[in-house]
């Protein structure tokens, strides 16, 4: 157990948090046990709980603390062991190489998972880190389901607990992203599933896990939850108590389309045909309560966290990272996003609570990479800030090459990748 514990303690890349007893976490500092100690010697959990939010930037716990109520952030935090001194050790940060590194403990050199997208020379193509032609989708009869993590290259924490039990640990991935599930819950999975939004509004797997959805998931799509959410997204709380964030209306954020100005409310139903329909609810808050109350359904169907073997529920919030994107980092959404988040996670925790019980779990919270400010609100600010130019620098390159080897054609390919 202790290779497993400490795999665990590790395996963070932003900000880690457990959640223990509180009577254990009271009895260990006065005794003064320091934490490498006490987590060699904790009782196995019945449960562990990874849980990684997307694009989540460090100072979001710092910055947004005054407004988090206990039971959420702040209860990882202070009841928790909060991990400051990580480091990423690879580039590009992107969700799938940042997820893959978070649960296999190394880097994309090893794992295999060096991008999102890149072009593969075996293949003579430019590839997505989790398609696979060679499983059929579960749920759905579009493409998106045809996912795997066959190009993961390395075991995940999730595999070694799977093969630790011969099998009997339950371990799932869920995320509104394929990567955000199918990463983290590895190769021996019971199942992952993620979102598939357009006109469906459900979450999917593939035949690489399962070959049908299991009832409890039928029951959860036809109740058709993402109707539920499909409505005005306007602040928790008056727009004036935002002073963590910049002015709502400004030049640095992106409407959607069929809205002037990316400024509250946001009118969901009148925004969803021209948006991708229920792909709408991604860059929503309302994304990571979908897979709250699918990660809630999952544990209390599943019975996940009942007996004493060890179980895994890999969690990935992914629409802070669509709405960092959307909005920027400064924005009252991406703000009102986290507000939103913290809700979500002490719902969790609590569900955590009631059925498996404090004491007997453990959650680990981290990113699987961070953001900048936009740049152009940098240089607005007087700070030297600009964008990388991908078409000029390959231009150049074409240049430079033709002028020293008479030949233009030396780059086989170029992938310019904008989604992280």
């Amino acid at each position: 157990m202790k290779t497993f514990w400490t795999a665990l303690l590790f395996m963070t890349l932003l900000v880690s948090c457990g959640t223990l007893s509180r009577k254990q976490e009271t009895s260990t500092v006065k005794t003064s046990i320091n934490q490498e100690h006490y987590i060699n010697n904790a009782a196995r959990p019945k449960l562990v709980v990874g849980i990684v939010v997307d694009q989540m930037r460090y100072d979001y716990l710092t910055r947004f603390y005054s407004r988090y109520g206990d039971g959420g952030f702040k209860r990882l935090m202070n009841d928790g062991f909060n991990l400051t001194n990580n480091h990423y050790n690879f580039v590009p940060t992107y969700t799938a190489p940042g997820h893959a590194s978070i649960y296999t403990g190394t880097s994309p050199m090893n794992n295999g998972i060096i991008g999102n997208n890149w072009f593969d020379k075996f293949e003579n193509k430019s590839i997505y880190n989790a398609s696979d032609d060679t499983v059929e989708p579960v749920g759905t009869i579009n493409a998106e389901g045809k996912m795997s993590p066959r190009r993961l290259l390395t075991t995940t924490v999730t595999d070694e607990l799977e093969l630790h039990t011969q099998g009997r640990s339950k371990v799932i991935g869920i995320s509104i992203k394929d990567r955000g599930a199918i990463l983290p819950a590895g190769h021996a999975a019971d199942a992952a599933y993620w979102y598939r939004g357009g006109d469906e509004g459900t979450f999917i797997s593939s035949t690489f896990y399962i070959n049908e959805l299991p009832q409890w998931v039928s029951d959860y799509n036809a109740s058709n939850p993402s109707q539920s959410y499909m409505k005005e997204w306007n602040t928790l709380y008056p727009l004036n108590t935002y002073t963590a964030s910049g002015t709502d209306l400004n030049d640095f954020e992106k409407a959607p389309r069929g809205k002037e100005t990316a400024t509250f409310p946001y009118d969901l139903p009148a925004l969803q045909d021209k948006n991708g329909g229920y792909s709408l609810l991604k860059a929503t808050p309302y994304g990571n309560s979908l897979v709250a109350d699918f990660a809630i359904a999952a544990l209390k169907n599943e019975q996940m966290g009942m007996d004493a073997i060890p179980d895994f529920l890999a969690i990935s919030f992914s629409s802070t990272d669509y709405v960092g994107h959307q909005y920027g980092v400064n924005a009252v959404e991406l703000e009102d996003t986290y507000l939103r988040l913290d809700l979500e996670l002490e719902r969790l925790l609590n569900a955590l609570d009631h059925q498996v019980g404090d004491g007997n779990y453990t959650v680990f919270l981290t990113a699987d990479h961070g953001a900048v400010n936009n740049p152009a609100y940098l240089q607005s600010q007087g700070i030297a800030a600009g964008y990388f130019e991908n078409d000029a620098l390959e231009q150049y390159l074409k240049e430079q090459l033709k002028i020293k080897y008479s030949n233009e054609k030396i780059i086989k390919k170029s992938l310019i990748v904008k989604s992280s």
